[in-house]
């Protein structure tokens, strides 16, 4: 490429000038057999012609992407095939549909004649796309059932819901296409926005879609009202005395505890009703484990206040003497 400035400087000013001229006889030769065979007719070629569906907006919705065009074979005279092509001033062909949820394809033989008048003044050869493949639902309202969204981590520590659940309303009213709508499963599901809740909760939340369903559905509610209120079950412990029921003579426990540590957690309403009960740590030999001879810890009574209840120690082994 560095030897073509030099040629060109050694040049002197009359055949430069020669050059240019004949450059521009080309360039003039090459536009005029263009513009010459743009002129002719006959041409045949593939374009991508534009498509758009026709239907009531207000009664259905898309909720795939339509298809914009579809590939056609056209003949005709070079400038109209160029500027189909290049896709330049194009009015896109329309395809009216009364009821387009009850089908999800359209074949194409269907529409040929009307396209092929679209087309003018190009002439449709074929129609390489086979089918149109669109998916349009009806649009409905539908009442849908509110719950809240909850797990492990939503109350705190040892913390349990004191009756149900308030939602106000218990219902709402949500307006789209039936296939995004059935997604839902007749559950709406929202988030309290905060975990491990040890008060009483009283709340108004907004009502906000997912994203994946913001484009397609609408909530005609702005809001709920979510009540609820909260216990704490306290942790606790006793030292019991052990009760031994049903023991034979030849039968007693290895290394006998004078004592049994029992832990509980108890609903903070009932914690004055403990003083009502005298509690005992008991092993019953009749429900032994005959295969390891070991016996698990009760306790006696066994209020259903108490939860969680566990010995220290939980098992005790049986030991027997010879007669």
């Amino acid at each position: 490429m560095a030897k073509f400035p030099k040629i060109f400087g050694n040049l002197n000013p009359q055949k430069i000038a020669n050059l240019k001229v004949a450059l521009l006889c080309f360039l003039a030769a090459a536009t005029f057999w263009v513009l010459n065979a743009l002129n002719k007719d006959n041409y045949t070629t593939v374009v991508d012609f534009p498509i758009e569906f026709s239907y009531d907006e207000e009664e259905f919705m898309p909720v795939t992407t339509l298809p914009e065009r579809i590939k056609v074979e056209i003949n005709g005279n070079g400038w109209d095939l160029l500027r189909k092509y290049f896709k330049i001033n194009e009015t896109p062909f329309r395809i009216e549909m009364e009821n387009p949820s009850s089908r999800q394809f359209l074949l194409t033989s269907e529409i040929r004649r009307a396209l092929a008048e679209s087309i003018t003044p190009s002439n449709l050869v074929s129609i390489v796309t086979d089918t149109v493949k669109f998916d349009i639902d009806r649009i409905v309202a539908r009442k849908i059932k509110v719950e809240i969204d909850t797990n492990a981590q939503t109350l705190a520590k040892n913390y349990r819901l004191a009756g149900n659940i308030t939602v106000e309303p218990a219902s709402i009213t949500i307006k789209g296409p039936t296939s995004k709508l059935e997604q839902l499963e007749g559950v709406y599901k929202i988030d309290l926005g905060e975990n491990k809740i040890n008060k009483s909760f009283n709340k108004i939340l907004p009502l906000e879609l997912p994203k994946e369903f913001e484009d397609f559905l609408s909530i005609e509610e702005e809001s709920v009202h979510i009540r609820f209120d909260v216990y704490q079950m306290l942790e606790g412990n006793k030292r019991l005395k052990l009760t031994k029921l049903n023991f034979p003579r030849n039968a007693s426990i290895v290394d006998e505890p004078s004592t049994i540590i029992m832990t509980y957690l108890i609903d903070e309403r009932k914690a004055d009703e403990l003083k009502n009960y005298e509690f005992e740590a008991v092993v019953n030999y009749n429900r032994r484990d005959r295969e390891d001879s070991t016996l698990m810890v009760d306790v006696n009574p066994k209020p259903g206040f108490l939860e969680n209840i566990q010995f220290n120690p939980q098992i005790l082994k049986l030991r027997y003497e010879n007669k």
